[in-house]
């Protein structure tokens, strides 16, 4: 069984480094309810000053792992 989920992610600036704003909206049992919820997020506060691309569905199988390898964490000081 594959769902949908759907994120916003606008990237943030400030003095010290960019980083990514990410909210997940929701996770949908098909593409298309994907859509339809972006349809309704793009004109609220917030999501509106956002160009529609910050707008991202990604594809997940359920029960499989997504994340197979480990990680490095990059810290940026004042």
């Amino acid at each position: 069984m594959k769902v949908y989920v759907l994120w916003h992610i606008h990237t943030l600036e400030d003095d010290y480094c960019e980083h990514d704003d990410e909210k997940l909206i929701g996770i949908y049992s098909t593409k298309e309810k994907a859509e339809t919820a972006i349809e309704g997020h793009k004109d609220l506060e917030g999501f509106r000053d956002c160009p529609s691309e910050c707008f991202e569905i990604d594809e997940y199988e359920v029960d499989q792992t997504g994340w197979t390898e480990g990680f490095t964490t990059v810290r940026y000081g004042k």
